[in-house]
């Protein structure tokens, strides 16, 4: 048998049956939300989902430090959203982590050093985070929040006492303390969502159109210190779902939603759109645009500001021009940079980040002031060494950082460029200059 050290998380949801009986089909479209979020926090914190079965997860870290980072920011981000939602329909996800030899099985692991974390997870109470000794051992004075002593249990079917510690991660604060230090503040602000587009062109190769104009328009939102704009990874969970607006306004927490279509013929494209209010289902405005696909940019613009103008009319003044995000007129050069971004986000093989790379490169040989096209160079550069996918890792982090750089002094009003800004540093093993690049 093949064994290793591995830092075992295994979580699953705290009334579970009870929220099935009470809204069967709510209940599910939830779990596939949240299911989500935990998957996205697993791999950024360097782990890998190794399990999953109705309402439970089972996930592997290679660091103990990692582990509980990953445990902390999966109930914040679930505390946050279930905030959003009534009483009887939140979904309370229990954690526990364990440190232990396990057996390897394919992708799958075994033994008791799973079994111990399965059973931390019953101790937990909703919402909670139990952790065993040995994995205390490891994380001792290396994490900011406190960690509470219950002291030695006995755990069903574990033959001998396990010391069981409890996360204190301080979910009652309105301001609660990130992961990393300094505070993460709960918006106050008006909250959107933009739904991936739909391509209605007769080509399915134009996918890689409607999602990169859905991606440039959240982050032309999300340029508006105004709003509290969803990110592309929690909006895309709904991609090709037939699902109530209502119910993606209570999953995602937003009071609006921006949803469309996409249909490209030749040289010309019709976007069509529309602004909904999520709790009540109200069209607050809707628009259609035939134009030149030279105009796309413009379309962009308009589209912004119209979303904008139907919720907040008088944001307009004095915002619209610190919120215009640098571009490019080099077509071929914003095509190759979508066609890039949709295999980024396809993100199933290392072939998909080799392509994506290339034609994030062409687009910025046709572009080289493209702030954009760099800083997708760097989010897949970052995305091939995270998944184990490159053939050398210095090569990759080095140019990661240098293209980061560049996208910052290109355009330091984009979000996402600061974004890899922090990943380059990260890279790089320098936290304290990734958290400053964070803020």
């Amino acid at each position: 048998m093949e064994r290793k050290l591995a830092v075992i998380l295994a979580g699953d949801v705290a009334g579970y049956t009870r929220l099935v009986a009470a809204n069967e089909e709510d209940a599910l479209a939830t779990l596939s939300v949240y299911g989500a979020t935990i998957g996205d926090l697993v791999r950024e914190h360097g782990g890998r989902i190794f399990g999953s079965a109705g309402d439970s997860v089972v996930a592997e870290f290679h660091s103990a430090v990692q582990g509980v980072r990953a445990a902390v920011a999966i109930q914040r981000a679930l505390h946050r959203r279930n905030a959003d939602l009534p009483v009887d329909r939140r979904m309370e996800f229990r954690l526990g982590l364990n440190l232990g030899d396990v057996v390897v099985s394919g992708d799958n692991l075994l033994g008791d050093g799973v079994n111990v974390a399965a059973r931390l997870q019953e101790v937990a109470l909703p919402s909670g985070i139990c952790i065993s000794g040995a994995l205390r051992e490891q994380i001792e004075g290396k994490l900011d929040f406190p960690l509470v002593s219950m002291g030695d249990r006995a755990l069903k079917n574990i033959p001998r006492p396990v010391p069981v510690h409890r996360v204190d991660w301080s979910r009652e604060d309105p301001v609660e303390a990130g992961v990393l230090g300094g505070p993460l503040r709960l918006p106050d602000k008006p909250s959107i969502a933009v739904l991936p587009f739909v391509n209605m062109s007769d080509d399915p190769e134009q996918e890689f159109f409607a999602d990169g104009l859905t991606e440039d328009i959240i982050t032309a939102l999300s340029l508006y210190r105004w709003f509290f704009v969803i990110a592309q990874n929690s909006s895309f969970v709904f991609k090709g779902r037939a699902v109530d607006v209502k119910q993606i306004g209570r999953d995602l927490g937003v009071r609006y939603i921006v949803e469309g279509s996409v249909r490209r013929v030749g040289m010309r494209i019709r976007v069509t759109t529309q602004l909904i209010e999520a709790e009540s289902g109200v069209h607050l405005w809707a628009q259609r645009y035939d134009r030149e696909i030279a105009d796309i940019f413009a379309i962009q613009d308009e589209l912004t500001q119209n979303v904008v103008g139907a919720i907040e009319p008088e944001i307009l003044i004095g915002e619209r021009r610190r919120a215009l995000l640098r571009t490019t007129d080099n077509l071929d050069a914003y095509e190759s940079h979508m066609r890039g971004t949709w295999l980024h986000n396809a993100q199933d093989t290392a072939e998909h980040f080799t392509e994506a790379i290339i034609w994030h490169r062409r687009a910025i040989e046709l572009d080289p002031s493209f702030a954009r096209a760099h800083m997708m160079l760097a989010r897949s550069l970052y995305a091939r060494c995270l998944r184990g996918f490159s053939d050398d890792v210095d090569r990759d982090s080095t140019e990661l950082r240098l293209e980061a750089e560049r996208a910052v002094a290109l355009d330091p009003r984009d979000p996402y460029s600061h974004y890899v800004m922090c990943l380059g540093h990260f890279a790089a093993h320098n936290a304290p200059a990734a958290v400053e690049a964070s803020q």
